[in-house]
């Protein structure tokens, strides 16, 4: 195993609510993840944590046992303010899958054989269009929507089994899409699954990014509460607050101070890097 993999697996991780987040600069994630694709044996699940993921941790406790074999990249400002009020320093890095997706896809040179499972199926065939746009040195397979009314699990993981997929990135919401890759998905199907959300949403161009200032500022949560108010007061109205009391029950219990060694550091991405 070469030093670009081993660094990484011994870097500082954060405990959030008694979860292992890893604290990694851009680059390092990148070529972190990128040779966990690489692996000629095994399997990796890569997922993000936010504020709203952090809540489910709470109340669902399969969820909790799932994500703590995956890597854990921390996601959004909600993370951060948790790192810092129970860690004493913020993340390196705002690594949310829907700009570190896109950019890993950027980062690997070798091609990838990428299959794609959620969303509705025009909304995934446009995401596919996209990536191919994107990177057109990987091969981007659309294996399902995330609906299988006309086709069944058992079919979707049969023909899985025969596409020799590099990376399956997989976009049903959280924890469906956690759970559904637990139950269903093995080690022959790929090397390497992420669990993204909506991020398909976000790359066909169904529901706009939030302008760059805004994403700079770290409001995209406000931006999308805006666009989509009906499906999202709770998450963000109530999710906000119930996700800083229970911070500050973690920190009052001392059950997320832990010691971590030195946190390895890096430049963000250059502009524009994996962006769409």
């Amino acid at each position: 195993m070469n030093n670009t993999l081993i660094l990484p697996l011994i870097a500082s991780r954060r405990s959030i609510f008694g979860v292992p987040v890893y604290d990694l600069g851009w680059e390092s994630a990148l070529s972190f993840v990128s040779d966990l694709a690489s692996l000629p044996v095994g399997q990796v699940h890569v997922s993000f944590l936010n504020a709203n993921n952090a809540n489910i941790l709470h109340s669902d406790r399969r969820y909790r046992e799932i994500v703590r074999d995956h890597v854990i990249l921390p996601d959004g400002i909600g993370i951060d303010i948790a790192s810092w009020f129970l860690n004493g320093k913020s993340f390196t890095a705002n690594l949310n899958g829907t700009d570190f997706v896109p950019a890993l896809l950027t980062y690997m040179a070798s091609p990838k054989r990428i299959g794609l499972i959620g969303a509705r199926q025009d909304v995934l065939d446009a995401a596919v269009a996209r990536f191919r746009q994107h990177a057109p040195w990987h091969t981007f397979v659309p294996v399902s929507d995330g609906y299988f009314q006309r086709r069944g699990v058992e079919s979707v993981v049969t023909e899985l089994a025969d596409l020799k997929l590099d990376i399956l990135i997989v976009g049903m919401g959280t924890p469906l899409q956690e759970k559904w890759i637990a139950e269903h998905i093995r080690e022959d199907h790929a090397r390497l699954v992420i669990g993204v959300g909506a991020l398909f949403d976000f790359v066909a161009g169904v529901v706009p990014r939030a302008p760059e200032a805004v994403r700079r500022l770290r409001f995209e949560w406000a931006y999308r509460l805006i666009l989509e108010p009906r499906r999202l007061w709770r998450r963000y109205l109530i999710g906000i607050p119930l996700f800083m009391w229970r911070v500050l029950q973690s920190r009052l219990s001392g059950h997320d101070r832990v010691r971590t060694p030195p946190r390895f550091g890096a430049k963000p991405p250059a502009n524009g890097i994996g962006r769409f």
